[in-house]
């Protein structure tokens, strides 16, 4: 009976509308109406009427209805059709029609209803406000949200609840959470959670997301209260669905410069070895540009490689790579998202100057125990995932390794004969669901990398993270997340050819960190994120020592460096209209450099070098050493200029506290850390950016316009022959430089339709300065010069096309401007001594570079039972076979300076992978 008084409960909310309605003109139907199922007549007779029709599909399910009809009511329409079967109607004021099995729904309350509902033993136990209603899996159930004698005084109430995947028990992110008329609508976030604040009475919930089917839930909403959904999985119309669930977001959107990739778009672009590779869909972006083939480091809007913030499910990737580059560090069976801010970036994140990337994994299914993997060439990796106590924990570990030697052992070349190389991958995962309100996950992961070059140096290096995640809702407007994270990246290189310089050299940073998170939603137009964090470094700068009896190697260990990093933020984003939103906020960071630590003193108005050391200040453990602290501001508005355009623009301020040091403009494992200390202080950067965004063609066309302007301040760079490893003088060899950038980038993205993809241009400057003080250390002159990441055009095209839903085809085009160099012009002699004239500092460029990649992609059968869904994958990475140039470098042969060029791909790879999932 309470079900029905629920139902009851609803008419009755719409019988204020009883007169307006009964003034209307009825509408009259004509048609033949033969062999329609009850969901197809329902249809058919809301497209004519203007009526709504609610039903269990359970219980209509495999009924068959016929109908003649001339200038007949919807009730007459109904009443010949249903009469046959054992199906009634019911009918309100407001056009709705409940169709029910057997006896149709009583709309007349008896006299006294509502106090005797009231006063009725219990009558509040099936929802008391503010507390959790079972998950809600029928669309036609009538589910009531709080109780009536919570009501709120305003006539508002809050409607908050998770969004989750019937199929694995996991959250939905990004959802779209929304009701029929003016109540508005939100974005499920990262845990699948909603607030909607919307006015007391009865509601249509819609929900849309990727991959999911569309779903509608009725709700009575009485006080504040909240609704879980549980979502099924849509297969057979994938690509419409992307596109319902994100076809606005590039226009009301609120973010600039972000862009969000999913597992399904990463996976249809080719690459070098076959395996789906974050970095490498990343570096497609616009704004987004490689540093060398065969790297995995990026600069993003003319930023380092260290000015990147590499999150993985909370914590810090200090080396996003294996084998040198070639590989990225992501096992692409158990990834869920890939965020990258560019500019825009939240409050929340902090630490590093350009850019955020925020990769995240899914979480176990808790339903059943399910896998994926891939066999390639050269790799092969397996997921495993299932419940370990069925919709409340569930696990997810992934493996992924190599066996390139067989490859090598192929080659021509003594030398590559010789070599070997490896690495491995593990992930591991738990999720745990204490109640409606708490959830726990735990995350870790290991990466192993091993090379050997012709039987003599071996290169080792690893990550080590983990992440412990504690959510928390507080209530229909308030929840909170606390994170913990431990990262750490060693290396180490052992050279053993020769006894007598047989060495290891060793290099550390672990960083232990805790952040708390909270979000307000105060109101359907105002969002407020507040919290906390901080990290602790630890980290060896280098240690050297002799490897054997035999080594003459004398030991050298640099002292260890420490620091603390806090920060603290606050933002709101505010909907001041339908069209027009702003998003404010304050992030205010805290740095410590601390003992214990030896800090050399030099004389004033020279030059820094070990000659002008005067004396050598101590500093015991846990004692301030330097502190550097300053806010950072995050700004961005949005006006929608119509439904299918807007304008956005944004500032933010970061702070960096932490420096790369390296001899190479890729990323190398052979690149050490530096904390600012005394001497070298934190990055600062500014940026503002502005865009254009437009949709064409119902929104399956997305196209956009951004421009930036971005200046940097205390970057390091390095004097002429600096010594960057094992140098207990550092600050001597390292200058801090300033520099601008600024461009403009262009993207076109198909997002529906047999053909698919993106096409983008960027135009886009970077340069640098040094100019101290000191004349004699001084870059070109203290003039700006193009920085290492200067390359100013870059187009990247990214195209599929499906022939059939188990047959597509996929093409990369890449073109970018040849990176900057430093030449020799000329060669001279001094007392006998030949010395070379150098250019200016990349005064000059390496040819352009473009490549080709191609792809195919067959799949197996798409029927939903059968044991395994696989397919292969044929690939073609460098088409043309262009021998791009990684480096130039320099030898004197024969009392002649010579120019060579190193290719990393000289030739079309082909690759072959088999990926399964179960």
């Amino acid at each position: 009976m309470k079900t029905l008084y629920r139902l009851v409960i609803l008419i009755v909310c719409c019988t204020g509308s009883r007169l307006g309605w009964a003034q209307q003109a009825e509408p009259l139907i004509s048609g033949s109406f033969q062999d329609l199922s009850v969901e197809q007549l329902a249809k058919q007779l809301e497209a004519r009427s203007g009526y709504r029709i609610y039903f269990d599909s359970a219980a209509v399910r495999g009924v068959t209805v016929r109908a003649e009809a001339r200038e007949q009511t919807v009730a007459s329409v109904l009443r010949q059709a249903l009469q046959p079967t054992a199906l009634r109607f019911s009918m309100d004021a407001d056009r709705h029609v409940f169709i029910t099995k057997g006896t149709g729904l009583p709309l007349v309350l008896p006299a006294g209803f509502f106090e005797t509902l009231a006063s009725a033993p219990g009558a509040d136990s099936a929802a008391v406000a503010g507390q959790p209603v079972p998950v809600a899996a029928s669309p036609s159930q009538l589910y009531e949200i709080g109780r009536l004698s919570a009501a709120p005084a305003s006539g508002r109430a809050t409607l908050t609840g998770h969004v989750r995947s019937a199929k694995t028990g996991g959250p939905v992110a990004g959802a779209t959470v929304y009701v029929d008329g003016p109540g508005g609508g939100v974005a499920t976030d990262a845990q699948g959670y909603y607030a909607l604040t919307l006015p007391v009475g009865p509601h249509v919930l819609n929900i849309r997301g990727i991959g999911i089917k569309n779903t509608r839930r009725r709700v009575l909403l009485l006080a504040n209260g909240q609704l879980d959904v549980q979502m099924e999985e849509n297969v057979v119309v994938l690509k419409e669905v992307v596109v319902e669930a994100e076809k606005t977001k590039n226009v009301t959107g609120m973010q600039i410069g972000v862009e969000k990739l999913d597992i399904k778009t990463m996976r249809q672009v080719p690459t070098a070895f076959g395996e789906t590779d974050v970095m490498r869909v990343v570096l497609l972006l616009p704004g987004v540009k490689s540093v060398g083939e065969g790297s995995n480091g990026i600069s993003v809007r003319g930023g380092g490689t260290d000015q990147n913030l590499i999150l993985f499910n909370d914590a810090t990737i200090y080396n996003p790579s294996h084998l040198f580059g070639f590989f990225s560090g992501f096992n692409p069976a158990i990834l869920k998202s890939v965020e990258l801010y560019k500019t825009g970036i939240p409050a929340k994140y902090g630490g590093r100057l350009s850019s955020v990337l925020d990769i995240t994994t899914r979480e176990g299914n808790k339903q059943k125990i399910a896998g994926a993997g891939g066999i390639g060439l050269l790799t092969s990796h397996l997921a495993l995932e299932g419940p370990i106590v069925k919709d409340k924990t569930s696990f997810l570990v992934s493996g992924r390794t190599s066996y390139s030697d067989w490859l090598l052992g192929k080659l021509p070349s003594r030398t590559l004969r010789e070599s070997s190389a490896s690495f491995y991958d593990v992930n591991a995962q738990v999720n745990h669901t204490f109640d409606a309100n708490n959830t726990l996950s735990v995350n870790g992961y290991v990466s192993r990398d091993r090379f050997r070059f012709g039987g003599d140096t071996t290169y080792a290096y690893q990550n080590r993270n983990g992440s412990v995640k504690w959510r928390r809702t507080f209530g229909s407007r308030l929840f909170g997340v606390l994170t913990g994270t431990y990262s750490r990246y060693d290396y180490q290189i052992e050279s053993a050819r020769n006894p007598v310089n047989a060495s290891v050299l060793r290099f550390d940073i672990e960083q232990l960190g805790g952040q708390v998170d909270f979000s307000y939603f105060h109101s359907s137009a105002h969002t407020v994120d507040f919290g906390g964090s901080t990290l602790r470094y630890n980290m060896l700068p280098g240690s050297l020592q002799p490897r054997g009896d035999k080594s003459l190697v004398v030991e050298q260990t640099l002292a260890r460096e420490q620091a603390q990093e806090s920060a603290l933020y606050l933002s709101d984003r505010w909907d001041v209209t339908a069209r027009f939103s702003v998003y404010l906020g304050l992030r205010y960071s805290f740095y410590q450099a601390l003992g214990p630590r030896d800090v050399y003193r030099y004389e004033e108005g020279r030059p820094r070098s070990p000659t002008t050391v005067l004396d050598t200040v101590r500093y015991g453990g846990g004692r301030t050493v330097a502190t550097y602290h300053g806010p950072e501001y995050r700004a961005s508005l949005k006006y929608a200029l119509n439904d299918n355009s807007s304008v956005k623009a944004a500032y933010n301020r970061t702070r960096q506290y932490i420096h790369q040091l390296t001899n190479t403009a890729s990323v190398s494992p052979t690149d050490t850390w530096k904390l600012s200390d005394a001497y070298v202080r934190p990055q600062v950067g500014d940026q503002v950016s502005v865009g254009y965004y437009r949709n064409f063609k119902a929104n399956t066309i997305e196209t956009s316009v951004e421009t930036y302007y971005k200046v940097m301040q205390d970057f390091l760079d390095y004097r002429g022959g600096a010594k960057l490893l094992l140098n207990p003088h550092l600050e001597t060899d390292v200058v801090s430089a300033r520099g601008k950038a600024y461009g403009v980038e262009f993207s076109v993205r198909k997002t529906a339709g047999k053909v698919n993809g993106w096409l983008n241009y960027t135009y886009a400057r970077t340069l640098a300065q040094v100019n101290p003080d000191n004349p004699a250390e001084r870059i070109n002159g203290g003039a700006y010069y193009p920085s290492n990441y200067d390359k100013p055009h870059e187009v990247n095209l990214a195209g599929n096309y499906r022939f059939s839903k188990r047959f597509s085809t996929s093409v990369n085009f890449n073109y970018s401007t040849g990176r900057p160099i430093t030449l020799p012009l000329s060669k001279y002699y001094i007392d006998g001594t030949g010395r070379v004239y150098y250019s200016d500092r990349n005064a000059y460029r390496v040819p352009d570079y473009y490549r080709v990649d191609f792809s195919m992609n067959i799949e197996g059968n798409h029927r939903i039972k059968k044991l395994a869904h696989s397919s292969w994958t044929v690939a073609v990475y460098n088409l043309t076979g262009r021998s791009n140039p990684y480096s130039v470098y320099f030898k004197s042969v024969g009392g002649q300076i010579k120019g060579y060029q190193l290719s990393i791909f000289a030739q079309p790879i082909p690759t072959v992978t088999y990926n399964f999932k179960f």
